[in-house]
């Protein structure tokens, strides 16, 4: 809109006559029209030259501009941005950057928190004002600052994903303003990172109420895996005998769907087993084929449905619940350990699926070193008590297990 502001138009002498020159935006065209329209009749010299136009004329001049609506930020938005509402341009947004990574989390928070405070709204009245009610509702809610940090930051890149077809650069530009906003500041030492210890994690494993939860509980605490990793595993990614697990996909946040996309790049890894954690895993997918946490529909699990169903319930009666210990304190459980006991950091970041960083860790190639890795994994242990490995099924209970995932 800056560039379309301000017009004052042309003055220019034409049959005669003075007449103004201006552009104009025009429904169902991307390229604006040339205007003309007269003025006043031309005043000439003795020498038969027009003479140049009075300021009574240059301000006419600017009244037709104005009066064409040409300078209006509202029929801007009308002509080229079709009075397009933030939603609808959400929805463009999400449209455009489908294969993000953490597309079912953005998409989640913007429809939950963003886009029923200014969804109507047109994206042009999207701005620090209009912003800050829907940040104000996030903090009360008991968002953490990094979270209503994240979602604004969405809100800022859907503005911005209105662009020019012709120059390719953004249409609205905004400069947001934090203070303005009321954007709380992220302190690292404020952040919840609640993790799990020893104690607990052996307690949870003795009080899960099925062998399903019970491995779920295993698998998190001796591997580090993100919930939706773990939830879209399959038989197929064991291999090395069960002492590797191959991760190279995850379970959307909010439907029951799998997608090959991970959160980083790092994230495409595989990570190895203790000895005994592999065999007892091994004795749960013995016979199994597919996911190894499904429902029975066949339908990978959504996490939330199990950290309301499964994890928080035990949390609760074990006195060890606060704000932040979900799946993830499993995740810091198993870093917490392995740092403990002085893993090599190398394997530890590629087992946890951690950008390398520094140039040492960007050129070490011990995650292509199985033996070393498998070894590895044997030392640091769990920290855990590993249960027993169930009993082996008789070849009946086998077969009607398959028959039954066949139909």
């Amino acid at each position: 809109m800056r560039r379309r502001s301000g017009q004052n138009g042309t003055v220019v002498v034409q049959n005669g006559w003075y007449r103004v020159r201006w552009r104009q935006d025009v429904r169902s065209q991307e390229r604006r029209v040339q205007m003309s329209e007269k003025i006043a009749p031309a005043v000439f010299d003795k020498e038969g030259k027009p003479k140049p136009p009075s300021p009574n004329i240059r301000r006419k001049a600017r009244e037709i501009v104005e009066n064409s609506g040409a300078n209006s930020e509202q029929i801007f938005n009308e002509i080229v941005q079709g009075g397009a509402t933030f939603e609808e341009q959400t929805v463009e947004y999400l449209v455009q950057n489908e294969q993000m990574k953490s597309f079912a989390s953005v998409r989640g928070g913007l429809y939950k928190w963003v886009i029923p405070e200014i969804g109507k709204l047109p994206l042009s009245d999207v701005n620090n004002m209009t912003v800050k009610p829907v940040i104000s509702k996030m903090v009360a809610a008991g968002l953490s600052p990094r979270t209503v940090n994240k979602y604004v930051e969405y809100v800022r890149l859907v503005v911005a994903s209105l662009v020019d077809n012709n120059t390719g650069e953004p249409i609205l530009e905004r400069k947001w303003n934090r203070k303005v906003m009321g954007l709380p500041k992220v302190r690292k030492k404020d952040q919840r990172r609640p993790s799990l210890t020893t104690e607990i994690v052996n307690a949870l494993i003795c009080k899960a109420d099925s062998e399903k939860e019970r491995v779920l509980y295993v698998l998190l605490a001796a591997t580090g895996l993100r919930i939706s990793e773990a939830l879209a595993l399959e038989t197929k990614h064991f291999t090395n005998n069960g002492r590797t697990i191959v991760v190279e996909q995850q379970v959307e946040r909010d439907e029951p769907v799998i997608r090959i996309e991970l959160k980083t790049d790092a994230g495409d890894r595989q990570v190895d087993l203790h000895p005994d954690v592999a065999e007892y895993l091994q004795s749960y997918t013995t016979g199994k084929s597919g996911l190894l946490f499904a429902t029975r529909n066949g339908t990978p699990y959504l996490h939330n449905n199990l950290e309301k169903r499964w994890l928080t319930p035990k949390l609760i009666e074990l006195g060890a619940d606060e704000p932040g210990m979900g799946w993830h304190s499993f995740r810091r459980y198993r870093k917490t350990w392995l740092r403990g006991k002085r893993c090599q950091e190398d394997i530890n970041n590629y087992w946890m699926g951690h950008q390398p960083e520094t140039m040492s860790e960007l050129y070490s190639r011990l995650d292509e070193d199985l033996t070393t890795r498998l070894r590895e994994a044997e030392i640091v242990g769990v920290g855990f008590e590993v249960p027993a490995p169930s009993a082996p099924r008789n070849v009946e209970e086998l077969g009607l297990e398959l028959e039954l995932q066949a139909q």
